[in-house]
């Protein structure tokens, strides 16, 4: 399906596209802006609303058109399924789109990209659930607990009945609801180029609000940014990098000194590798390994505009044999694994609706492996912070306890690094640093710390 210069309908094609499930939002949205289809940048802001709204709200859509439709929605083809969903999105949550509006828009678009016999089904639905979606009645939450919270909090049965057997049900509402909130944008102060002081100093002509965290030393909290994030001159000259306080706990715990030889061992685009060199000062080296050439590119370019001039890159597969094995020994590594990403639900609500309970048990395996190989490059004595963004215990305590069982030199460190005082709480009595959407504005993150007893 094509993008379309009409935010909404480009909308409806990104929709249709995950759903195929056969790339993620962020790649969909960056290809998106490679095209340059869409120019105004208010209609790039509303196509960004729409998506992450119908994602973000799809299960509680869905029961409600399940309600108004004499199609069952598995039947409905995607485009329409998407259209319906999108429309319904803007009748409850967009309040300055009058109802008739949206149901006029998304019977033309049905038209368009659907055929005609298509409209009179898309305006029958939407003018149902215009008049009806406030009387709908949702599973009785006491009675059938998980139905209940699916729908009304729209996650997936699967998860949600995962969070009542692990935390119970009020406590898992708590999260549902949390995972639905939008999520704070929060930016790390590069103290190689700035402090944080001046970066809040720097950003508060630029947002409605701007505002130090009382969490990560670096962290600043944004709201109604007032232009694109790339537009701005101290972004362009280093001054900062969006990353979640949870994220930046994580380099805060692994603790890197000035002088030392670090790994970062799965380094993506670079968020953590950046953080890791200003906690060093710029001195020592840190080696970013990753399999994808076109992110460590991206890496680079980041350290560049950062002033980081101590990283250097490794493309390497860690899973298998290859040069990553002639590198090191180092004093620390960093291991954010690949995950289900569950923890992230907030910016990544799409996440939602493409993971499965089978994926824990893979990621589960990859990440054991990731990290035994990983641990052979360190020196005696030398720290190793396994991290990943999921709560889910396969991807978590199982590794851990995997991890010692075959690696009885590794122990868990309960040192808490370089965590400020106040932080230390998150840290529990078995070492692991585990922070929650619910408990707080950060991300779901768990990291442990071990120190290689040679």
């Amino acid at each position: 399906m094509r993008w379309n210069p009409d935010a909404r309908r480009s909308a409806v094609a990104l929709l249709v596209k995950l759903s195929q499930g056969r790339r993620n939002l962020e790649a969909l949205l960056e290809e998106l802006d490679r095209s340059g289809i869409i120019r105004d940048p208010r209609d790039r802001d509303l196509l960004q609303a729409l998506v992450f709204g119908v994602l973000r709200w799809q299960g509680r859509l869905d029961f409600i058109l399940s309600r108004f439709s004499n199609i069952p929605l598995a039947r409905i083809e995607p485009a329409v399924l998407a259209i319906l969903r999108l429309a319904l999105f803007q009748i409850m949550f967009l309040t300055r789109i009058p109802p008739p509006a949206a149901v006029h828009s998304a019977v033309e678009t049905a038209r368009v990209m659907a055929g005609p016999w298509v409209a009179p089904f898309v305006n029958a639905v939407l003018r149902r659930a215009a008049l009806g979606h406030s009387t709908v009645v949702f599973p009785d939450r006491n009675a059938l607990p998980v139905p209940a919270l699916a729908a009304e909090w729209s996650c997936p049965e699967w998860l949600v009945a995962r969070w009542v057997g692990r935390y119970g049900v009020e406590t898992a509402a708590d999260l549902c609801e949390a995972i639905n909130r939008l999520p704070p944008l929060t930016l790390r102060a590069n103290t190689l180029k700035t402090s944080r002081g001046d970066l809040a100093a720097a950003m508060h002509s630029f947002t409605t609000e701007t505002a130090a965290s009382g969490t990560a030393p670096d962290a600043v909290r944004v709201s109604g940014l007032k232009m694109p994030i790339g537009g701005l001159e101290v972004f362009r000259q280093g001054w900062f990098q969006v990353q979640d306080e949870a994220a930046q706990l994580v380099s805060l715990l692994l603790d890197p000194q000035p002088g030392e030889t670090v790994l970062d061992a799965c380094a993506g685009r670079g968020g953590k590798t950046g953080h890791v060199a200003q906690l060093m000062q710029d001195r020592g080296q840190v080696v970013a390994l990753d399999q994808n050439a076109s992110r460590l590119a991206q890496l680079m370019d980041e350290m560049s505009r950062l002033g980081a001039s101590i990283v250097s890159v490794c493309e390497a597969d860690l899973t298998q044999p290859g040069n990553w094995e002639r590198l090191g020994p180092f004093d620390r590594i960093l291991l954010d694994a690949p995950c289900s990403g569950l923890g992230t639900l907030r910016r990544n609500p799409d996440i939602k609706w493409s993971a499965h309970k089978r994926d824990l048990n893979r990621y589960r395996d990859i990440q054991i492996r990731l990290l035994e190989r990983a641990s052979t490059r360190l020196k005696p004595q030398g720290v190793i912070v396994y991290a990943v963004c999921s709560p889910e215990p396969e991807e978590t305590v199982d590794v851990v306890e995997a991890f010692i069982s075959k690696k009885p030199e590794f122990r868990i460190d309960r040192a808490a690094g370089g965590l400020p005082e106040a932080i230390r709480p998150l840290i529990d009595a078995h070492g692991f640093l585990q922070t929650y959407p619910r408990l707080s504005y950060m991300d779901g993150f768990f990291a442990v710390r071990f120190r290689y007893q040679s």
